[in-house]
């Protein structure tokens, strides 16, 4: 994901964590499974099929990185929402870009038809995960 580590919108010490690998797999599942209204810890550790204790971790990691921030929650106040900071949106973008990138050197690469028969299987090994 070279084209993340030098978007322009992405915070220098966040592309360094990229880059030297420190942003791992789990933390995907913030970016996949967070809406962009934002969600409680629950709701998006059940999205995710962690345990919460587990998404804390991440969402503190997340947190520190400036990629996501914690609100409270309007309709309890127990409650806090897990939301995307402009970092953490400009990360999505960056992703979304490099995502879109390498779909079409592949597609490039192998053709259309193979191309799609390759995101089909995809999508249905990571429906399965």
């Amino acid at each position: 994901m070279a084209l993340m580590a030098h978007h322009p919108a992405v915070s220098l010490g966040l592309s360094n964590l990229a880059r030297r690998g420190q942003v791992a797999a789990a933390h995907w599942h913030i970016s996949r499974h967070l809406p962009p209204e934002g969600a409680r810890l629950t709701v998006l550790a059940q999205r995710a099929g962690m345990s919460k204790q587990a998404m804390g971790t991440l969402v503190r990691q997340c947190e520190a990185w400036g990629m996501v921030q914690c609100l409270p929650d309007a309709h309890d106040a127990r409650a806090r929402i897990v939301c995307f900071t402009p970092t953490g949106q400009a990360w999505l973008s960056a992703y979304a870009a490099s995502v879109a990138q390498a779909e079409a050197e592949l597609r490039a690469a192998i053709g259309d038809e193979v191309a799609t028969v390759v995101a089909l299987g995809l999508e249905a090994y990571s429906a399965q995960a």
